[in-house]
């Protein structure tokens, strides 16, 4: 058992602040809503030992396909009439062997031992998030677990999408750039040196792009650990400082205003995070603990920030709307939408039709941009090529000038 302290509002509208032992912040939440409270947030408190889903937290996670299949096929074994414990058992039994069979054994024998499901997948949060017991949850005191598991399934695929393609279009100019790095260095190591016996021949002063080029050769073969050293360990340490939170906080915001790729991945940021709120909000899930969950699973800071900021904002009995009005992060007609929403008590539905426009906007995007950056790159890479090739080429041209004349 671990403990959590709590913030929840009782029937009078009461804020009520406390502490509560549980196994997980599923099991705390359930608890509280059985006493008529509204749940405003659960926060595990350090010093109290480490409850089981913290132990398996560090665990190796899950792949998202696995888990998507798993899902889309647990919610057909319910929908068929079978029982949870026996559908579980079947779907593990299929399974190869790894991190999800034994997430999904797990979960089979602390259902058997007399918990709910949602709180026995709580206890699994490498395989199974705070999004996915928050929405089986939801199921199970609605009654609509195999709807829930196919809206959680058809999420997933929907979500991996857009994830996919804001990925793809960040990697391929990626790609380009590093080849072009290695070719640019092949050149000047191996091809430029070549050259440099024939200038000294030549017993003339070579014009000062050759020297230029020629320098820059001499510096990365006498130096060519610190090359080396660049061209691998520049990587790693981003990568390591991108780790810290200060690291992330910096490269997310920047990435999220970058030109070209920063419109690309804010309109990945929009329609991941609608969708997770549109699924939240029509299985039953409040708004306050859509906002929290979204929030965690947004991609980029900056609009985890400004969710937070919206959450604080309902908490007090604002309008969601508002705070994202003045934030300035999300686009006004997706203010205007989500604010139409909200007063016409139809948020959900309205959340759904902006992460579908959004996934078409992200696609419309991706080939937009690749045909942008496609053709840019490979004038640069031509132009700087074309620029050593000439810089090669111009003592020759000068030498037979001399001779002509």
């Amino acid at each position: 058992m671990a403990k959590f302290s709590y913030q929840a509002k009782n029937l009078n509208g009461q804020m009520i602040t406390g502490d509560m032992d549980g196994l997980n912040e599923v099991e705390v939440r359930t608890k509280l809503r059985q006493m008529n409270m509204n749940v405003v947030s659960v926060v595990a408190k350090p010093g109290h030992g480490k409850s089981l889903s913290q132990m398996l937290t560090r665990g190796p996670k899950v792949k998202i396909k696995d888990l998507q299949i798993f899902t889309r096929q647990f919610a057909t074994l319910i929908n068929a009439g079978i029982p949870v414990v026996d559908a579980l058992k079947v779907l593990s039994e299929g399974q190869r062997p790894g991190v999800l069979k034994d997430a999904v054994g797990r979960v089979k024998n602390s259902i058997e031992s007399g918990k709910k499901l949602s709180d026995s997948m709580a206890q699994n949060p490498n395989v199974f998030d705070k999004l996915y017991s928050n929405m089986i949850h939801a199921g199970e005191e609605a009654g609509i677990l195999d709807s829930i598991l196919a809206r959680l399934a058809t999420y997933m695929e929907k979500n991996e999408k857009i994830k996919a393609q804001v990925k793809g279009a960040m990697v391929y100019p990626a790609v380009i750039v590093v080849v072009a790095i290695f070719v640019i260095a092949a050149i000047l190591i191996f091809i430029i040196p070549k050259f440099q016996d024939f200038f000294r021949s030549a017993g003339k002063e070579p014009p000062a792009l050759t020297s230029l080029v020629v320098g820059l050769s001499d510096s990365m073969i006498k130096y060519w650990y610190l090359v080396l050293l660049v061209l691998i360990g520049g990587p790693y340490f981003l990568k390591q400082w991108i780790d810290t939170p200060a690291g992330k906080i910096a490269f997310e915001a920047f990435i999220f205003r970058a030109p070209l790729f920063g419109e690309l991945v804010r309109k990945g940021a929009i329609a991941r995070v609608t969708r997770t709120l549109s699924t939240l909000l029509s299985s039953g899930v409040g708004l306050i603990d859509a906002i929290d969950i979204a929030a965690k699973t947004a991609g980029n800071i900056v609009v985890e920030r400004s969710l937070q900021k919206c959450k604080d904002s309902v908490i007090q009995g604002k309008p969601f709307a508002n705070p994202l009005a003045k934030d300035k992060v999300f686009p006004d007609m997706v203010v205007q939408m989500i604010s139409v929403g909200e007063q016409s008590g139809t948020l959900d539905n309205m959340l759904s039709k902006i992460a579908d426009f959004y996934d078409d906007e992200v696609e419309t995007s991706v080939k937009a941009l690749s045909s942008l950056v496609e053709p840019l790159l490979m004038v640069i890479l031509g132009g700087v090529i074309a620029v050593l090739v000439v810089a090669m080429y111009l003592p020759i041209f000068s030498m037979a000038g001399n001779v002509g004349g």
